[in-house]
């Protein structure tokens, strides 16, 4: 349609647009598991066991809770922009292979699989000239 033709000289302000809401949402879904502490930490860390890594629940809760919340805010400043994709993106795949674990098959792990998807293509991409890390 000729209306959205001009919209691809907007690229970066999408890609900002999408850096602002994925991030917020991260820290908003982070941080109550980062201030949980360390029972907090262990039960996450705990979901390591779907990749056969059973020690030390403690440190993975807490590296989980720290991908999502300092992701997040490092997506919405585009600091260190692929490398906190990336561990976004690994979180992911622990998160929906908990579900498929659990036993919510593709309907509950749909959530996860997209937002890896998501990060994963913003790897490709970069964070834009409105970041930090500006490309």
């Amino acid at each position: 349609m000729a209306i959205f033709d001009s919209l691809g000289k907007y690229r970066n302000t999408g890609l900002l647009i999408l850096r602002i809401g994925l991030g917020v949402m991260f820290i908003i879904h982070g941080f109550p598991k980062l201030a949980g502490g360390p029972s907090g930490w262990a039960g996450l860390g705990g979901s390591m066991k779907v990749v056969g890594i059973d020690f030390l629940p403690v440190f993975w809760g807490f590296m989980a809770s720290v991908a999502e919340t300092s992701g997040g805010f490092l997506l919405i400043v585009g600091l260190f922009f692929r490398p906190a994709c990336m561990l976004l993106v690994f979180t992911m795949a622990i998160a929906a292979l908990v579900h498929f674990g659990k036993g919510d098959g593709l309907k509950g792990a749909s959530h996860a699989i997209e937002l890896g998807i998501v990060f994963f293509s913003l790897v490709f991409i970069g964070p834009g000239k409105y970041s930090v890390d500006k490309k």
